[in-house]
C-alpha cells in the first residue's frame, strides 16, 4: 500500500514545480525531489550532451542522437543503470514506457520534449531565489547511480537551502522501482514533521 501511494503522488519533471513555487509561493508547504534537477551541477554530460546539441542545433544528425533514447534497449538502460540489484526493477516498468514512447505520434512528442528541456536551466535562479528567500522544507532522495541527473544535483539544493535533507541511495533515475521502501521511509517521516 505504501509503495503505491508513493508512487501515485511521485510529480513530474521539477520545472513544473518550478513555475508554481515562485508564481505562489505561499501555496508551496514542502519540496520533495527525487531525482529531480534544479541545478546546472545535476547534469550528467553523457546523457545531456545530445540534448543540448539538439537545442542549438535542429539537425537530422542532432535529432536522430536524441531519438536514441527512445528504443527499447536506452529506455531499459534509464531504469537499469546504477541499480545494484537489476531483479528489482520489473521488465514490464519499461516494455510500458517503450509501448507508450511507440505509439503513433508520440516519438514526434518525444523529441519536442527534449528540445523543450533546455529551456529549463534558465529558470533555475528564480528557483534559487525562491529557496533562498522562502527556506521551505525539502527533501531530495536521490539514486546515486543516477546517469541523468547525477548526485551533485542534490547536493546543490544544500547550496540555498542549508537546511535541506539530502539521501544519495543505491539505485538510479528511477530510484522508486528499486528502493521504493527506503524512499517511503524517508518521506512518511519528513512530511510528519511539517
Amino acid at each position: 500500500m505504501r509503495s503505491a501511494w508513493l508512487r501515485s503522488i511521485t510529480a513530474t519533471r521539477p520545472s513544473t514545480g518550478t513555475g508554481s513555487s515562485t508564481g505562489r509561493p505561499a501555496a508551496i508547504t514542502a519540496i520533495i525531489t527525487q531525482n529531480g534537477n534544479g541545478y546546472d551541477a545535476g547534469f550528467v554530460e553523457s546523457f545531456w550532451t545530445t540534448v543540448w546539441d539538439f537545442h542549438r542545433e535542429r539537425t537530422p544528425q542532432t535529432e536522430a542522437a536524441v531519438r536514441g533514447a527512445l528504443n527499447l534497449e536506452a529506455i531499459r538502460w534509464q531504469y537499469l543503470t546504477g541499480v545494484a540489484d537489476p531483479t528489482l526493477v520489473d521488465p514490464e516498468t519499461w516494455l510500458h514506457d517503450f509501448a507508450l514512447v511507440s505509439r503513433p505520434g508520440n516519438d514526434a512528442v518525444q523529441v519536442s520534449l527534449f528540445a523543450d528541456y533546455a529551456t529549463n536551466p534558465p529558470l533555475y535562479p528564480r528557483l534559487h531565489e525562491y529557496l533562498r528567500a522562502g527556506q521551505v522544507p525539502l527533501l531530495a532522495v536521490w539514486g546515486r547511480g543516477d546517469e541523468i541527473f547525477g548526485p551533485a544535483g542534490a547536493e546543490a539544493f544544500a547550496t540555498d537551502l542549508p537546511g535541506a535533507q539530502i539521501h544519495l541511495l543505491d539505485g538510479g533515475h528511477f530510484l522508486l522501482e528499486s528502493a521504493v521502501d527506503e524512499v517511503a521511509a524517508l518521506i512518511c517521516p519528513f512530511l510528519a514533521k511539517l
